[in-house]
């Protein structure tokens, strides 16, 4: 059985979401960005029981088709820029067509409706914060996030990155008081 849970965006989100399973004492086959696989059903009570603990914890359990296509889509770009920076090279409609299973178009359509803001948009302010991530961090030039994220030079990801942020990365890097959203929060 899968339970789709929205807002799992990162490891620590895994582990809280294993922590209330352990709770209930079930013992997942899987937990994923977004997904837990459960070897058996869970009984309507187990399933309230666990949706508050969820909740509690900034977590939802997602029930309709709708939900769980979008709530898939934001993890796969999320899991892409953030932990796979290295396959941000593949074509980003193919590879969400490919993972899901549908027609890009169609998935398009559905998050553009939903989110109201677009798939590639999404994409691009996952890009802004892991790039925000990189020059706190401090550890990188500016042309070599560029490389990592796969902007095809420097000017393009500053432009983006000022037309997005209102800064350019230098002065970004600059600032003493660098506010970054959370990754739900996009």
């Amino acid at each position: 059985m899968k339970l789709y849970i929205k807002n799992m965006v990162c490891r620590r989100c895994k582990m809280a979401v294993l922590s209330e399973l352990d709770k209930l004492g079930l013992r997942p086959l899987s937990v994923e960005l977004g997904e837990v696989e459960l070897p058996t059903p869970i009984s309507e009570e187990q399933k309230q029981v666990l949706s508050k603990g969820l909740y509690a914890l900034g977590f939802e359990l997602i029930d309709d088709k709708k939900s769980k296509v979008i709530e898939r889509i934001k993890n796969l770009i999320i899991e892409l820029v953030h932990h796979k920076s290295n396959d941000l090279k593949t074509n980003l409609s193919h590879y969400l067509a490919t993972d899901l299973g549908q027609d890009y178009s169609a998935l398009s359509n559905l998050f553009s409706e939903v989110e109201g803001t677009t798939i590639e948009q999404y994409f691009i302010l996952q890009k802004i914060e892991k790039v925000k991530e990189l020059l706190m961090y401090n550890e990188l030039s500016l042309s070599e996030i560029a490389w990592q994220l796969n902007y095809s030079s420097v000017a393009h990801l500053s432009n983006q990155f000022k037309k997005i942020t209102g800064f350019t990365p230098t002065y970004f890097k600059n600032l003493k008081d660098r506010k970054r959203k959370q990754i739900e929060d996009l």
